[in-house]
Parts: structure tokens; C-alpha cells; sequence
């Protein structure tokens, strides 16, 4: 304060350090050299702050990522206003396929990230929660909607891989909120969830890839090829 006074100049101003400073740069960093290559340490150089002081807004590293998806997930388009539930879903999945685009890392992530946690992250538990929404809108019964989100898998987030479970599975969130204020914040996985069930005895591998599942998306393919071989 004395130096500033001396010298006449104002003292200089460091933008607060924050939870989203961390995750927009870690986000960056992840952009130029890939996931792989992040480290706390980098952000930390990025930001000009030591790196114990990443750990007030992020504990580890695994909460850095899934911070990081919540970050992506929030570039993804809202639903278009007054558009039928396909225009809207389309354009939904579209706008998340320009998203991984832009970060090419993210599917990798994503994927092992959703499969490790016993829930989505919160972004990722709104997306999906309104992406039901849409289709609960445009008529789809609970059923219907629980089918369509296994054959539409990760497609809902841009990519190809099937990630939807019924089962809960991985590490418990220590953040997470209570059964019911998670009922009341996404509604429609709630009722989506409440209302189906697997039968243990027909899962091939982990999730609820079982055979009432997979005969549903076999016939789906089969009947839109059988559909588009009409139409030559």
C-alpha cells in the first residue's frame, strides 16, 4: 500500500479465485493438450495461484472432472420454444454433438465418469431430467420413455456408447442431496426410475442392459431398415 502510495499507482487487483475460474480453465487446458496431460498443478500456473489453493473449490481430481462435464453440459442448447418433441429432442442431441466436437476428450470422460458415480453429476442429472420431460410432453408413457432412453444411450449427449442405468452403482456422491429434495429437483428420472424394473436374471454384462432391452432396440433398428428398404 505504502509502494502504491510512493509511486502514485493503484495497487493491482487479482480476480478471485472461484470454483468456476477452476473448471472454465481446467476445461481450456484440457482443450490444448488433452485430458490426460491436466494436472492441478497446470491450472494452478494458469490461474497464478499455488495449487493447495485449487483444493478449496475442487478435492481431487475426479471432482474436477465431473465439475468439467457440468461445464460442458451447460454449452448445450436449451429446448426449442414451441417445437414438438422430436424437434426439440433432435435438436438437443444435435447441439451436445457440436459440444463434443469442440472438445474432443469429453466422450472419453464422460463415459468413464458416469459409469463410476452412483449418480450423474448435477448438470447431467438436469439434462436428462428434461430430456425425459420432452418426451413425457410429446405423449411418450413412462414405459415407452424408459425404452427410448436406452435405445437413444449417450446419443442423448452427442456420442455412441450406452450409459443409461437403472441400477445405481459406483461411488457415492458425498454432496449429494437427500432422497427427496433429489425427487423434487428431477422429477422425471424420479418417476422413471419408481416405475421400472429388470429382470436380474437376463443382464449380459453391467448396467441394465438385459433382454427385454435389447430385443426392443434390435427391433426398433430392424423396423426403421425395414422402412428405409420400402423406400428404395
Amino acid at each position: 500500500m505504502e509502494r502504491a502510495a510512493r509511486t502514485g499507482s493503484a495497487p493491482r487487483s487479482r480476480t478471485p479465485l472461484s470454483k468456476g475460474r477452476v473448471l472454465v480453465t481446467a476445461v481450456a487446458l484440457a482443450d490444448e493438450g488433452g485430458v490426460d496431460a491436466l494436472s492441478m498443478r497446470r491450472i494452478a500456473q494458469a490461474l497464478d495461484v499455488v495449487p493447495m489453493a485449487l483444493y478449496k473449490h475442487v478435492a481431487h481430481k475426479n471432482a474436477l472432472l465431473d465439475g468439467m462435464i457440468d461445464v460442458l453440459v451447460g454449452e448445450i442448447d436449451p429446448p426449442a420454444e414451441g417445437a414438438d418433441w422430436k424437434t426439440a429432442v433432435r435438436g438437443r442431441v444435435l447441439s451436445a454433438r457440436r459440444m463434443l466436437l469442440r472438445h474432443p476428450w469429453a466422450p472419453e470422460v464422460i463415459e468413464s465418469r458416469m459409469k463410476a458415480r452412483a449418480t450423474p453429476t448435477p448438470a447431467v442429472m438436469a439434462y436428462l431430467d428434461s430430456m425425459i420431460g420432452l418426451f413425457r410432453a410429446g405423449g411418450f408413457s413412462i414405459a415407452l420413455v424408459h425404452h427410448a432412453m436406452h435405445v437413444m444411450g449417450s446419443r442423448l449427449l452427442g456420442f455412441s456408447q450406452e450409459l443409461f442405468q437403472d441400477t445405481p452403482g459406483g461411488e457415492p456422491d458425498p454432496d449429494a442431496p437427500p432422497p427427496e429434495e433429489m425427487a423434487a429437483r428431477y422429477p422425471h428420472i424420479t418417476a422413471l426410475a419408481m416405475a421400472v424394473a429388470h429382470d436380474e436374471d437376463s443382464v449380459v454384462g453391467s448396467g441394465c442392459d438385459d433382454q427385454a432391452e435389447f430385443e426392443f432396440a434390435l427391433d426398433l433398428t430392424l423396423d426403421g431398415l425395414e422402412r428405409l428398404l420400402a423406400r428404395t
